[in-house]
């Protein structure tokens, strides 16, 4: 399969857009952990394309102060049907609130029909996502207000809550850790 980049501004760095050339398969912020990791070496080129000018459009919107919808964008991240499933849950959790690995866990348990779901299975997922800011993963926090687990780090990972209107008072930075 041909994957289709493009590298737009932001006031968080530059965002790398990836795409099938119908919709939007990736979206890293420059030097994030598993930056392109779903995009193969070699099957890639640039291209001006619909959904990388919606998705533009998107952001410049959320950059803005907007809350912009997702249903004008179409995703398709690659991922097995777990992380699927951890991901559109992650699209739920509304502008400028939080949510914890574990209440994530729990609710995959419930879609899952089982008793308990293991947080760490999916913070893997969360942090495995693909399509960063769209699908909100910065969102999601420790059981103890840590803000740990951003691939493009806590510095970023602040800086996205702060413009959301977060209120991170209870927060705390973990002082080790892959987040870091």
């Amino acid at each position: 399969m041909l994957y289709y980049l493009s590298t737009i501004p932001s006031p968080v760095g530059p965002l790398t857009l990836a795409s099938d050339g119908e919709a939007l398969t990736g979206l890293w912020i420059e030097g994030q952990k598993y930056f392109r990791s779903t995009v193969p070496d070699g099957e890639k080129q640039s291209a001006d394309l619909p959904i990388f000018h919606t998705a533009k459009s998107w952001l410049d919107r959320y950059f803005a102060g907007e809350k912009p919808a997702l249903s004008g964008l179409l995703l398709r991240p690659a991922g097995g049907k777990f992380r699927q499933e951890v991901w559109k849950l992650l699209c739920e959790i509304p502008y400028g609130e939080l949510t914890t690995y574990g209440a994530l866990a729990s609710r995959m348990a419930k879609l899952l029909g089982r008793a308990h779901m293991s947080a760490q299975a999916v913070g893997g997922a969360v942090g495995h996502n693909p399509i960063s800011i769209l699908i909100p993963c910065h969102r999601v926090v420790g059981a103890n207000g840590s803000l740990t687990g951003y691939a493009g780090g806590i510095d970023l990972k602040r800086k996205l809550l702060r413009h959301e209107g977060a209120d991170l008072s209870r927060l705390s930075v973990p002082k080790t850790g892959t987040a870091l």
